[in-house]
């Protein structure tokens, strides 16, 4: 990689890079918890993904180990928009992990398993000059001074952004235990004086435009525990603004001399938050900071943003997740508090999850073969022929994907288990229904369990499919059941952080106006039920998509998207039906099943055809429909235009 070749970043963050299994259990001792969340974690990375959520143009320099938690990284920070050309893949060393939990307001047990970890191996020649210069900042954090090979890496990448006119911020980040003067045991330690630490960071404060640390952090940098001494300290040995994190209280900026009060400095205001999780408060705080930083705004106005991203991640499980996108940070400081535990705010929270979602489907493709009971009852069925005959349907969907974004399957577990799991990792997008076929009201799949508690075994990159038979002039007794189910399901899917699609066949139920579908979207956004998908039936009336569109729209302008199912219908009413979806940008694709895998299945349940014969029907057809679709959005764009 050369300077040449690089894209113009707005800050490299250097430094550790780890696997966080955090506690789900919260309130007890780490030692007593019985399940973990996995995130990416290390401040570095961290700040790389909160910076990225803000709008700013972040990379990371680190290493990870040559196996799946060193994927899963490289995957979550390209998730979170994250540069990963300085990610360095280490073939001998493993990716460190970090065991992490709740126990109440004041403990946070940890513990870093760290030993030779890929990270630590960062060394000279894994700084490119280049993309160094690419930067408009590079932020250093204070563990990877603790070792002379790291320490040699952070050096020459300051230097070189130095040289090169790139600013360069220091996030203290003090751990006792991984500068070796605290156990093992006491990873949640945040101060333990030591002269040797406070050598290793003086001599190096010169070296840096911004340096951020709590009052503990100034301490150790400045060599005493008097705040202001320690600042005093500092600033003797560096022109930096200094900005000094003082909890509850908020953060302090001290461009010039230090003042005889900490009040002295400029401030923000702060967040009057519950304090739930401070594990990786201050990467968030970071984060908003140098979007300030970077913008050039007042130190007030940077350090609002900056006690926003903390808040957040003081109200939250996680560090990463945890981090607020660029909308939400600007509700919050528009809006304000309205309660304090963050993550109970619902408009906060569904802002969250419809802002951070990874991997964007701007069409989709799906080839629907979820059919369980129009399959059983075939001529020639067995479970072991369905399963077999699912795997069929989805050679034909990874045929006509051909390794291209934009295309998905919807594939049932009871029959379809082998396919659905083959699927995983593909690529495509993966939607599982869970409804119970042809219930009304609604009822779910019983491997779901009463308490909806299978979820939690779903492949994250599935997604939950429900389809409700409801029309508005239903009886109140069937609203009311169909609807405590849906957000029943609802609530689930989100615990899980599963995405979810609601589907919608009103026309099976009674008859269709052209109101009928956006009355029916607007009734479940009315119940707080905000599906990530819409699946519905073909229209062709251009006033009926428009309204169903508007609808959505004007509740969640962050949603997926539609994908519009095909009912059975000969592939000449779908093409009609393709023409008028295709007009509206929200509409992002179709879901059909039978109109593609009906015949080919009818035959080869019966002996008719055999694999390869099915596999290339279903190919033929879905091809040709993906190929209606396209031309369908073609021709609506060129009329548009």
């Amino acid at each position: 990689m050369t300077g040449s070749d690089v894209t113009q970043l707005d800050v490299i963050t250097i430094g550790r890079s780890s696997v966080d299994l955090y506690g789900t259990q919260v309130g007890g001792r780490l030692e007593d918890m019985g399940s973990f969340d996995k995130y990416i974690g290390g401040s570095p990375t961290n700040i790389a993904c909160g910076t990225a959520r803000l709008g700013l143009r972040s990379g990371l320099i680190t290493r990870v180990g040559d196996e799946h938690m060193g994927r899963f990284i490289r995957e979550e920070l390209a998730r979170n928009a994250v540069d990963t050309r300085g990610v360095i893949t280490d073939p001998q060393r493993l990716t460190a992990l970090v065991l992490l939990g709740i126990r109440d307001e004041e403990q946070f047990p940890l513990i870093f398993y760290r030993e030779n970890c890929a990270d630590m191996a960062l060394c000279e020649d894994d700084i490119d000059p280049g993309y160094i210069a690419s930067a408009r900042s590079v932020v250093a954090t204070g563990t990877h001074l603790s070792h002379p090979r790291t320490e040699a890496a952070l050096l020459k990448a300051l230097h070189l952004a130095r040289g090169a006119g790139v600013r360069t911020a220091l996030d203290i980040d003090y751990r006792p235990n991984l500068w070796g003067v605290a156990g093992h045991g006491e990873g949640e330690s945040r101060f333990v004086a030591s002269e040797t630490v406070t050598r290793a960071l003086q001599a190096k404060l010169h070296l840096f435009d911004l340096i951020v640390g709590t009052e503990e952090e100034f301490h150790i940098a400045g060599g005493t525990t008097d705040t202001l001494a320690a600042l005093r300290a500092v600033r003797a040995l560096s022109g930096a603004v200094l900005v000094c994190k003082r909890g509850a209280l908020g953060a302090v900026a001290f461009a010039g001399a230090i003042p005889d009060t900490l009040d002295g400095g400029e401030s923000g205001p702060g967040f009057p938050i519950e304090v739930f999780n401070v594990l990786g408060a201050g990467d968030g705080f970071m984060s908003g900071l140098l979007k300030g930083w970077l913008e050039d705004a007042p130190w007030p106005v940077a350090l609002t943003y900056a006690n926003a991203c903390g808040a957040f991640a003081v109200s939250r499980h996680g560090c990463t997740p945890a981090y607020p996108s660029l909308e939400e940070l600007n509700l919050l400081i528009r809006r304000g508090v309205q309660r304090p535990d963050l993550r109970n705010d619902a408009e906060l929270e569904q802002l969250h999850w419809s802002t951070t979602r990874a991997n964007a489907w701007l069409d989709l493709r799906v080839l629907a073969f979820d059919h369980r009971i129009q399959l059983e009852e075939m001529q020639g069925f067995t479970p072991e022929k369905g399963a077999r005959f699912k795997d069929l349907c989805l050679d034909a969907a990874l045929a006509v994907r051909a390794g291209r974004r934009g295309y998905g399957i919807l594939c049932d577990n009871r029959i379809g288990r082998r396919a659905l799991h083959r699927a995983s990792g593909t690529g495509l997008w993966i939607g599982r229904p869970v409804e119970w076929p042809g219930a009304r009201p609604l009822e779910l799949e019983p491997e779901l369990g009463p308490d909806l508690g299978g979820l939690v075994e779903w492949a994250r990159e599935n997604v939950v499919k429900v389809l409700c038979f409801c029309h508005p002039d239903d009886s109140a007794e069937i609203w009311a059941a169909q609807e405590q189910t849906v957000r029943r399901l609802f609530a689930a899917a989100r615990r899980n952080r599963l995405e979810f699609l609601l589907e919608l066949a009103p026309s099976k139920v009674g008859p269709v106006a052209e109101d009928t579908t956006a009355r029916l979207i607007q009734r479940f956004y009315d119940l707080g039920v905000y599906p990530d998908w819409w699946k519905l039936e073909p229209m062709r009336s251009v006033p009926a998509w428009q309204q169903a569109v508007a609808a959505i729209e004007r509740n969640d302008p962050h949603t997926r998207g539609i994908v519009v199912l095909g009912l059975d219908a000969p592939e000449a009413e779908l093409a009609e039906s393709f023409a008028v979806a295709a007009r509206f940008d929200l509409v992002r694709g179709f879901a059909v099943g039978r109109t593609i895998f009906a015949d080919a299945a009818r035959a080869w349940m019966a002996g008719g055809m055999d694999d390869a014969q099915a596999v290339a029907q279903m190919t033929e057809r879905f091809a040709r429909l993906c190929s209606i679709w396209d031309r369908a959005r073609q021709d609506a764009q060129e009329a548009a235009a």
